[in-house]
């Protein structure tokens, strides 16, 4: 028999249950987890066998089911309760952003990115940078912030892991029906499909536009997979970071100037413009162009205009993950652009030139958004320090550390990442206030009242939670592998919830050492195999396709766990998403982080684990250098950069092996006599205590808004005033700065103990005189002062100081006497010099120019 067709019936929702609609196509269901229950306890295979995705559940179940539960009280008022919940989020007035800044509620902030994290049923991330943007955007709706985002909406994903029976990885790239995600797509007034288009290299491509509902933030993701478009054009929003240069160029133009005229046609007027990574930095090119098309501006007034409310997040702490593209490429997809915008080649190329060591220039995207941007931001403390060493050649000649670039260090959206079993606890001891509580540190001393016995009950829960979870994927991979019916069924046995569990899960590139603590193979079988105190490691994640090295690492993860004396004691599994992300960091007793410092600019992953529990165990790399306390998990490592890998890789391992050998699992199993180890518990208190309120996404996007957002609003409303007034003044001011800029300079006249005598003394002043050769310039144009530092002192506020000077005479011809007075604040070595920057009262910040020179 052959059939001649299929159709598939789509299920149609009750009357009672119809607003399951409404829960379904906005992810506040990705962390409320009553919403996910709305739709679980219909049916909680289906819900997990859609990969939790509401939309595709809701096309999926059974009619008859539905009727049932359409007519089931106890769930219709659970429903209801949902329903309450979501509808008060929605339309509360009363949000912490609107009760703080009720001047600013009217204005709109724009935040683009090339990935989003928000859940496993859209898979449009590829780690930790789609995580945060994901995290930032669902932080941004609780506080109540104005801000829309744009991304891309890639129907094949970044690519879905598979490692098969030899350790070896494989990309698979399904193709995703976005009409079974949690989007919809976005209309125009006469409810046809709006259509955006953009010129690459002289072709035009159209996108359509799909909206993600992250609670109260509208996130628009560009989609070129339509008709409309030849088959290459299609491919463009097919892979994340997939294809040539050709590829990630036009992705990126398509992300940045597509992004704008897509929040044109949905009519957005944004007042702010930030720029997650490099890859949208391209909105500040069109956005010029409107200017100058739209307003009359010419394109240095323009750029006034568009780098004072655009703000430019870098996460990359290596020259090699920075785009970066050859000139012809360039000139290939914009000469069309400079044309349009009256200026020449090599103006269009300075914005964005850097020299390589061997001579020849690139084109780099992020020194374009450092020019396209007045305000910029590492994700950490120590990544600002290393961002600043790594794009000192921006701003040549000034002092690392007084770069322009800020920090604002990442965090994690809690509600998404804590276990159920953890919030619980947190509600019946601390009350249903914990929930705007999080950046409340006093609060979280209230911990200290928690009952031991709850919170480690409460950790075995978790853990067997993510056990159970890791037995059906490895069962999955096992019996995909063709493994075997016995060592499938031993899959049950083999994870414990009463060991140390270790986990590590992240991206595999060699820079993150998955593989330091197999160093000392005798050491690590000795510590794994002692049966009264046993250890278990987790690893999971994924190596870029075409990382090599990368996939390497995994099959030599695979090959140990399956030799003998590591059976059972370490696993690898396949698959890792933000489902799989949650169970472990959630389950695992200890997270283990070995990046080679300092390449981690911030990392997220071990934030989320103290909220349910877990401690650390990292180098003190990016955001553990400020999380650690000495008392809230483990640290090794020097904290220096070596230039000897080997010898660094292997101190670092033996340093982690003396650590959990001698500390961490004797701390784990030394248990009293209801079975908890007191010493366990304390600092899993104290890794709680410290960092659950420092380090959620509700603080950071509060320090974004704080920092950069309210600040960025403010500048564009000075710059854009009557008709662009101070945008004109500033533009015409910073060429009239370049022309003369060559004939400056600074002499050193005389220096000198203020009262004449040899010898300075505490409470004296020391009397330095300059003489400044202005050119054309006139002293308001400049400010002199005095740089001075203190090279013995440890790091503090007080090592540098600047002092203006004062014009005390005009010398004539451009040439003017400047003096001004050090009066040291203690005693001891000081080292001097002088310098003159360029100044205006309307700059964003003092070294704005770029240039500046120091005394001859």
């Amino acid at each position: 028999m052959e059939f001649i067709g299929e159709f598939n019936v789509l299920p149609q929702l009750p009357k009672p249950i119809i607003r399951l609609n409404d829960l379904a196509n906005n992810f506040y269901f990705a962390w409320h987890k009553d919403a996910q229950d709305a739709f679980r306890e219909i049916d909680p295979d289906l819900w997990r066998d859609c990969n939790h995705n509401p939309v595709k559940f809701l096309r999926s179940v059974s009619q008859k089911r539905l009727e049932e539960v359409g007519k089931d009280t106890d769930y219709l008022q659970k429903l209801d309760d949902v329903l309450y919940g979501f509808d008060k989020y929605m339309t509360t007035e009363s949000t912490w952003f609107n009760v703080k800044y009720p001047e600013y509620k009217n204005k709109l902030v724009a935040y683009f990115s090339a990935e989003y994290g928000f859940h496993e049923s859209l898979p449009i991330y590829s780690g930790g940078l789609g995580i945060l943007a994901g995290d930032h955007c669902k932080s941004a709706s609780d506080l109540g912030l104005p801000m829309v985002g744009i991304g891309l909406a890639y129907h094949q994903a970044y690519f879905t892991q598979r490692i098969d029976a030899t350790g070896k990885q494989t990309a698979e790239y399904p193709v995703y029906n976005f009409h079974e995600l949690p989007v919809t797509l976005e209309k125009d007034k006469n409810s046809k499909t709006m259509i955006i288009t953009i010129e690459l290299a002289g072709k035009e491509v159209s996108a359509q536009i799909w909206r993600a509902q992250i609670g109260r933030i509208p996130v628009f993701l560009l989609d070129t997979n339509i008709s409309r478009n030849d088959a290459d054009s299609r491919q463009l929003t097919a892979r994340l970071y997939g294809g040539d240069q050709e590829m990630r160029i036009s992705q990126e133009i398509l992300l940045g100037i597509g992004g704008v005229r897509a929040l044109r046609a949905l009519g957005y007027k944004p007042d702010a413009w930030h720029m997650n990574e490099g890859h949208s930095v391209f909105l500040g090119l069109r956005r010029i162009r409107e200017y100058v098309e739209n307003e009359g501006l010419n394109f240095y007034d323009a750029l006034e205009a568009v780098t004072a409310n655009n703000i430019f997040t870098t996460h990359t702490p290596v020259p090699a993950g920075n785009d970066a593209f050859p000139l012809t490429l360039k000139e290939k997809y914009f000469r069309d652009y400079w044309e349009s915008v009256k200026i020449k080649r090599h103006e269009f190329m300075e914005l964005g030139t850097e020299v390589q060591p061997a001579g020849y220039q690139i084109f780099s995207l992020t020194i374009l958004a450092f020019n396209t941007a007045r305000f910029s931001n590492g994700v950490s403390r120590l990544h600002q320090k290393i961002s600043r060493k790594l794009w000192e050649s921006v701003w040549p000649d000034v002092p690392e550390n007084e770069l322009p670039i800020d920090y604002v260090t990442n965090g994690i959206h809690a509600f998404s990442w804590i276990g159920r079993e953890m919030g619980e606890l947190f509600r019946k001891y601390l009350g249903k206030e914990w929930v705007r509580k999080l950046w409340d540190p006093e609060f979280w001393d209230k911990l200290d009242e928690v009952p031991a016995e709850a919170l480690w009950e409460t950790k075995i829960a978790l853990k067997k939670k993510m056990i159970q979870h890791l037995h059906r994927r490895m069962k999955e991979q096992y019996e995909r592998n063709g493994m075997g019916v016995l060592q499938t069924r031993k899959i049950g046995n083999i994870l414990d919830p009463n060991a140390l569990i270790i986990g590590f899960a992240r991206r595999f590139a060699t820079y993150k050492r998955a593989t330091l603590l197999f160093r000392d193979r005798e050491r690590l079988i000795k510590l794994l195999n002692n049966p009264d105190r046993p250890v278990q490691i987790i690893f999971a994640g994924k190596a870029h396709p075409k990382d090599e090295p990368g996939q390497n690492l995994i099959r030599q993860i695979w090959e140990l766990s399956q030799e003998e004396p590591f059976k059972g004691k370490i696993f690898i599994v396949d698959g890792y998403d933000i489902n799989m992300a949650r169970h472990l960091i959630a389950g695992t007793d200890v997270w283990l982080n070995t990046p080679r410092r300092p390449h981690e600019a911030s990392g997220t992953s071990g934030q989320k684990v103290p909220m349910n529990g877990g401690i650390n165990l990292s180098v003190l790399d990016g955001w553990w250098v400020e999380g650690y306390n000495g008392k809230n998990g483990w640290a090794f490592g020097d904290g220096e950069v070596h230039d000897n890998h080997e010898l660094h890789d292997t101190l670092d391992s033996i340093e982690l092996y003396e650590l959990l050998e001698n500390e961490i699992i004797p701390a784990f199993f030394n248990k009293n006599d209801k079975g908890i180890s007191d010493e366990w518990i304390q600092i899993m208190l104290e890794s709680m205590k410290s960092n659950i309120p420092v380090f959620t996404t509700s603080r950071m996007v509060k320090d974004y808004i704080e920092k950069l957002y309210i600040p960025a609003i403010n500048n564009n409303e000075k710059v854009t005033a009557d008709n662009f007034q101070v945008a004109k003044e500033l533009s015409k001011w910073k060429q009239k700065i370049e022309r003369a800029w060559s004939a400056v300079s600074l002499t050193l006249e005389d220096q000198k103990v203020e009262n004449g005598s040899d010898l300075l003394k505490y409470g004296e002043k020391f009397e330095v005189s300059l003489m400044a050769n202005l050119g054309d310039l006139k002293p308001e144009d400049v400010l002199v002062e005095i740089y001075l530092s203190r090279p013995f002192m440890k790091e503090s506020d007080d090592i540098l100081t600047t002092i203006p000077m004062k014009v005390t005479e005009d010398l004539g011809g451009g040439k003017y006497q400047y003096k001004g007075f050090i009066e040291p604040k203690d005693s001891g070595l000081f080292k001097f010099t002088a310098r003159v920057i360029p100044s205006h009262p309307k700059l964003t910040h003092k070294h704005e120019t770029k240039m500046i020179k120091w005394v001859e």
